[in-house]
């Protein structure tokens, strides 16, 4: 049993699908660590300058991934031209 070759569109939107929920593991990930260590762990009443560091590096990371998502989200709605069939 062959399979069809998929075309141009199937391929993309397969890639585009594939990116995207990556991206959204990681956000949804990152968060929901952030969400975390704001939350359940004690903290001391003056931030040391390490935890400052790292909640720098961490907003900078959701800044880009958040920003990728969203131009991937923006970017999947540029569709190639369908091509028109030859004339006989």
């Amino acid at each position: 049993m062959a399979r069809e070759k998929l075309t141009n569109e199937e391929v993309k939107a397969r890639l585009v699908l594939t990116v995207g929920i990556g991206l959204t593991a990681s956000f949804l990930f990152s968060v929901i660590a952030i969400l975390y260590g704001v939350l359940f762990v004690t903290q001391p009443l003056e931030q040391a300058p390490n935890d400052a560091e790292a909640w720098s590096v961490l907003s900078s990371m959701l800044l880009t991934l958040s920003g990728g998502l969203i131009g991937l989200l923006a970017g999947n709605g540029l569709k190639d031209k369908p091509k028109d069939p030859p004339a006989p």
